[in-house]
């Protein structure tokens, strides 16, 4: 084997983000590895495509155990902790989980990466913060020196993890830790438990007429017997990017011989309805037709508007989005007319 290979630790490894990162790193000759649940059945969901070039650890970020075996047996020079609990609007629902994996489970990895610091090994760490963090701020676009004031406990439990990587950065340890403030980024591959992803599937049943239909957050058939979708507000304004673009930026993060925080977005808003209005109209319905606002799927406290300010990471990283948002939105809902057929 290549001594000289860089080896990178990836959590959240078989969502959205960790796929299209494992796929980025194996393609520049990382050697990879990631976290599978130990109550896993063996589904490896975006990854599984990957499972014979990466290597596996059981253990989860709410178990401090399985986190320093994997650090300390796998020695990684770059850890990407990207697994996270819940959809922002969910954790109302499931707070002190929430709080255990999105808080509690990043400083555990610090603290696993902290004793091969100390051991005189260079490990560099990407944190997966959010703009979620921002609540609903009175600065727009945000940058990375906007108030922080988050609306969710998901956006809490992310506050805790990005102070605490500050923390590790600036005091005596100088750890190299960077946050990158990702904002909404979607893909074929996000879980239909976020809006974008919601729409497009729905919007996929709809067209398809699909008989066997996948559920909604509350338990029940995506789409109603009526050939209608369920929404909440359809107000919110949300920074739509690419997920795939986007986890180039964490990598270009690692790369730089500082470490600190980055704002990854495109600085252009859509509202909930505008998402609506691209993906029914692509499959040529009117989506007035289709769409029902239910208060279930209302957040208690609102977030946004949210738009990011890039020019940090342009600058610095050299990174700028590409994919536009309605061309984000047709490929998504292409994808699902196929999978939903």
């Amino acid at each position: 084997m290549d001594l000289m290979k860089k080896k990178a630790f990836i959590t959240g490894i078989t969502g959205q983000d960790g796929s299209y990162l494992t796929e980025f790193l194996l393609g520049k000759g990382y050697e990879v590895a990631g976290f599978v649940r130990s109550s896993s059945t063996g589904h490896l969901g975006n990854v599984e495509h990957l499972k014979n070039e990466i290597n596996f650890f059981r253990g989860s970020l709410d178990d401090e155990r399985s986190i320093e075996v994997a650090v300390s047996e796998f020695k990684p020079d770059e850890i990407y902790n990207l697994g996270a609990e819940a959809a922002p609007a969910d954790s109302f629902k499931r707070g002190v989980y929430t709080s255990d994996i999105n808080a509690l489970g990043p400083l555990r990895l610090f603290e696993a990466a902290l004793r091969l610091h100390r051991s005189g090994m260079k490990v560099k760490i990407y944190q997966a913060s959010t703009s979620e963090m921002f609540g609903a701020p009175a600065q727009i676009p945000q940058n990375e020196k906007t108030p922080l004031l988050p609306n969710n406990p998901y956006g809490v439990a992310k506050l805790f993890a990005h102070h605490n990587a500050r923390i590790l950065r600036e005091g005596t340890e100088k750890m190299f830790i960077c946050c990158g403030i990702l904002f909404n980024h979607e893909s074929p591959r996000r879980g239909m438990q976020y809006v974008t992803r919601k729409v497009t599937v729905g919007v996929a049943c709809i067209a398809n007429r699909v008989k066997n239909q996948p559920l909604n957050e509350m338990g029940q058939s995506i789409i109603t017997n009526d050939w209608k979708l369920e929404m909440g507000s359809l107000d919110p304004k949300r920074d739509w990017g690419y997920a795939k673009e986007y986890v180039q930026a964490m990598w270009l993060m690692l790369q730089q011989d500082k470490s600190d925080d980055y704002v990854i977005a495109t600085g252009e808003t859509h509202t909930i309805q505008e998402l609506l209005e691209v993906a029914f109209s692509h499959v040529g319905l009117d989506w007035k037709k289709h769409i029902i606002v239910n208060p279930s799927f209302i957040r208690p406290l609102e977030t946004g508007p949210l738009c990011g300010n890039p020019t940090k990471a342009a600058k610095v990283l050299g990174w700028k989005p590409k994919t536009k948002f309605k061309e984000l939105i047709k490929m998504m809902v292409d994808s699902d007319l196929a999978k939903f057929s």
